[in-house]
This record gives C-alpha cells, sequence and structure tokens, in this order.
C-alpha cells in the first residue's frame, strides 16, 4: 500500500538534490527536470518496494539518468534515420514568393489563415471546411473572403518596394 504522507516527505526532502545531481550529469536543466519528475511518478507508482531499498533517492536518480539516456538515445536514433533518409535527396530551395506568402500568412487572424489554407492549399470545398472547423458555411465563407483580402493587402505590403524600386506608397 502506498502511504502519500511518506512519499510526499520522500519527493520533498530529495527533489531537489536529484534534480541538482541529474542536471550537472545531463548538462539540461528541463531534458533533466523531465526525467526527473519521470522518475518521481514511477516511484510512486512502485513505492511500496522503492523504500523498501537501501537507497530509494539512489533508485530514483537511477530511474531519471536511465529516462534521460533513453530521450537522448531516441533523439540521436531518429536524426541518424532521418540523415539516413534524407542521404543524396536533393531539397528544393525555397522561393521568395514561398517566403512572402509564408510570412503574410502568419499576419492573418487564425481562423482566416485557418480557412484560407484549408481551401488553397488542402483544396476543401466550403461545406468540407465547415464541418471540419466546426462551423457554417456562411462563416467560412466570410473568413474566406476577409482572409484573402488580409493576405493580399500583406503580400503587396511586401511587394511594393521591389515594385517601384523601393520607394514606399
Amino acid at each position: 500500500m502506498r502511504d502519500a504522507a511518506e512519499f510526499d516527505a520522500f519527493y520533498s526532502a530529495s527533489v531537489q538534490r536529484v534534480l541538482g545531481q541529474l542536471y550537472a550529469m545531463i548538462g539540461n536543466r528541463a531534458e533533466a527536470e523531465d526525467a526527473v519528475a519521470e522518475a518521481y511518478a514511477r516511484a510512486w507508482d512502485r513505492w511500496a518496494t522503492v523504500r523498501e531499498c537501501d537507497s530509494p533517492e539512489a533508485w530514483v536518480r537511477r530511474v531519471a539518468y536511465r529516462v534521460a539516456v533513453s530521450a537522448w538515445r531516441k533523439t540521436v536514433n531518429r536524426l541518424r534515420a532521418h540523415r539516413r533518409d534524407t542521404t543524396g535527396q536533393q531539397v528544393e530551395a525555397t522561393s521568395v514568393d514561398h517566403v512572402a506568402v509564408v510570412t503574410a500568412l502568419r499576419r492573418i487572424p487564425t481562423e482566416q489563415r485557418r480557412v484560407v489554407v484549408l481551401h488553397h492549399l488542402v483544396g476543401l470545398s466550403v461545406t468540407e471546411i465547415a464541418t471540419e472547423v466546426g462551423s457554417n458555411e456562411n462563416t467560412v465563407k466570410t473568413r474566406l473572403a476577409r482572409g484573402r483580402r488580409a493576405l493580399a493587402a500583406h503580400l503587396t505590403e511586401e511587394s511594393s518596394p521591389h515594385m517601384d524600386g523601393g520607394r514606399s506608397t
């Protein structure tokens, strides 16, 4: 049976020390915090066994280190797999137009951006968008119209210095 008060006392007395130790071992505070939190969660799940260890704190520290190393290994393996998959592949350069469109999309309101992308990039109909976003068709049409106007204004602003030799309009 788990004793919450006993575990809470153990946690309070040891968490900062274990966190500091793990941070020193792996060199990344955020990763250390994540690993320590996971280790204490596992300790709570197994408290009846962990409390009987010679050093429950050592158990938590060991588990936290293994969690951190496991996360690190997964990241390294993911990067290796990505490199393997992309070796020898040509990557198309991003065009100036693409960058301008992405920048302009970021400047319009979220709901307008969502429907513009769903309609023009994904190719969904107004009815399909209404279903996906949980709205009615008139709202989608309004957001599309406003989004197009806002997008056009941002694209015109961004392209105008190039069109008139750098003079602002």
